[in-house]
């Protein structure tokens, strides 16, 4: 019921001699490196650059390059309408869109305003718990070593570094032996391997997640990357997608929960090699597919884009900063929400019930949140994206605590009716009998009145 608005304040002014002689360069990239310490740091901000059409800076046939900092390079060239389509272009790609509102409110809208992909990413949480495990369900025929640790701190380190910004992370991993996918893959004679289909792939994670055990004891979400050795009898083992054809990468990732990858090992060259085979795991390999998974729960999946357009990888980092922008902006706006939320959910629970008590700390939370979530609103509105986002934050941790306060537990989930239900059984055997002995009473008392009075 709530309208989103959005407008941008667009600042127009020519390069400083600083810049210029960071244009003066080869390529677009090395131009991008330089710009990048001249620029505006505040988050939410992008600068733009309009090169002659001349410019050899962009290579032939494309007009807009897009950098992994904050920065853009677009050609002139066109006239002034021809730029100002580019520059809408651009703000699609790199700033906050309708689609990315729909996608933060997804749990709030209707199916038919949302994309296919807008439940796939996760909810906004202070905090995420990720865990690596490597399922080798034939310990007696494969021996796998995984670096795990090194892995983490060359490839995923410098993501959740970036990702500082969002939430909080911790990272685990564990080895599970004799744990099997659950799921029965079909053999294919054509291939001389196994097979899973696109429409069994959903009832692999359930019989996998009983024997995880992470999510137990978590106070946050916890995303699972899961690397599977497939036994000796079901090597190798390949994934199809919904059309037959084999996936590229052999892996899969299930919405707002997290991935599975098969890593086939080569069968031995000779039958009578002693087992069990030893196997080292490529972790370049399987660290690229996590990755790309990861990204795509965190909603930072690459849209299509006009073919005249040009991305920039973002590296080890795993995201560019216009990309870590987006994310803020939308779990921004996915925490007033869920402010919004709690504290209606919180206020009509408090009137159903009349004899309650709310102590003084949890309508001061109450007040905080209130107060939070106007602050982050306001300065969203200003353009203020990293302060707007502390604010919503704490925001919902207020929210938070004054809903789930142990004073109000034991008033909300045990209403009137249930106290009656309660001690009714306690009370009534007792209750019998004094009402008994009253009713004889009174009854005792009435005789009494009854009865003439002797006068002597």
């Amino acid at each position: 019921r709530t309208s989103i608005t959005s407008r941008y304040e667009t600042v127009y002014r020519s390069t400083t001699a600083q810049e210029e002689a960071a244009l003066d360069v080869a390529t677009a990239r090395e131009a991008d490196a330089a710009l990048h310490l001249l620029q505006d740091a505040s988050l939410g901000a992008l600068t733009v650059y309009v090169v002659p059409e001349t410019s050899s800076h962009l290579p032939q046939g494309i007009n807009v390059y897009v950098g992994k900092h904050r920065s853009a390079l677009v050609r002139a060239g066109g006239g002034l309408a021809t730029l100002r389509t580019r520059l809408q272009q651009l703000t699609q790609v790199m700033s906050f869109t309708a689609s990315s509102i729909a996608a933060a409110l997804s749990d709030r809208l209707p199916d038919g305003q949302l994309g296919p992909d807008a439940r796939r990413h996760l909810k906004s949480s202070l905090g995420y718990e990720i865990t690596f495990s490597l399922l080798n369900p034939d310990p007696k025929s494969h021996a796998v070593d995984w670096d795990i640790e090194d892995a983490v701190n060359r490839y995923v380190q410098p993501v959740l570094d970036k990702l500082s910004l969002v939430a909080n992370f911790s990272v685990d991993s564990q080895i599970l032996y004799y744990a099997v996918l659950g799921v029965t893959p079909r053999f294919d004679k054509e291939s001389s391997s196994f097979l899973l289909s696109a429409h069994s792939l959903p009832h692999v994670i359930n019989p996998v997640e009983a024997r995880l055990g992470s999510s137990a004891a978590s106070l946050y979400p916890v995303l699972n990357f899961l690397l599977y050795v497939p036994e000796r009898s079901h090597s190798p083992l390949y994934i199809q997608d919904k059309d037959g054809a084999p996936v590229s990468t052999n892996a899969f990732h299930s919405p707002r929960w997290g991935g599975i990858m098969v890593y086939n090992v080569e069968t031995p060259a000779s039958p009578q090699a002693s087992l069990p085979l030893h196997v080292d795991v490529d972790m370049v390999r399987v660290m690229e597919v996590f990755l790309a998974q990861l990204r795509l729960l965190f909603g930072l999946s690459r849209e299509e884009l006009p073919p005249e357009f040009l991305l920039e990888s973002p590296g080890n980092e795993g995201l560019a900063n216009w990309e870590l922008d987006r994310l803020l902006w939308a779990h921004t706006v996915e925490n007033i929400a869920t402010v919004s939320t709690t504290l209606t959910s919180l206020a009509q629970l408090l009137d159903k019930i009349g004899n309650i008590v709310i102590k003084d700390d949890v309508a001061s939370e109450v007040y905080r949140a209130v107060t939070s979530a106007q602050s982050a609103m306001a300065k969203l509105a200003v353009g203020h994206l990293h302060s707007a986002f502390q604010a919503s934050k704490e925001a919902v941790t207020s929210s938070e605590r004054a809903f789930f306060d142990p004073s109000l537990l034991h008033l909300l989930y045990f209403p009137d009716d249930q106290k009656f239900a309660i001690y009714i059984p306690l009370f009534l055997p007792m209750a019998v009998p004094i009402l008994l002995s009253l009713a004889k009473i009174v009854r005792e008392a009435r005789q009494r009145k009854k009865e003439p009075t002797k006068m002597d």
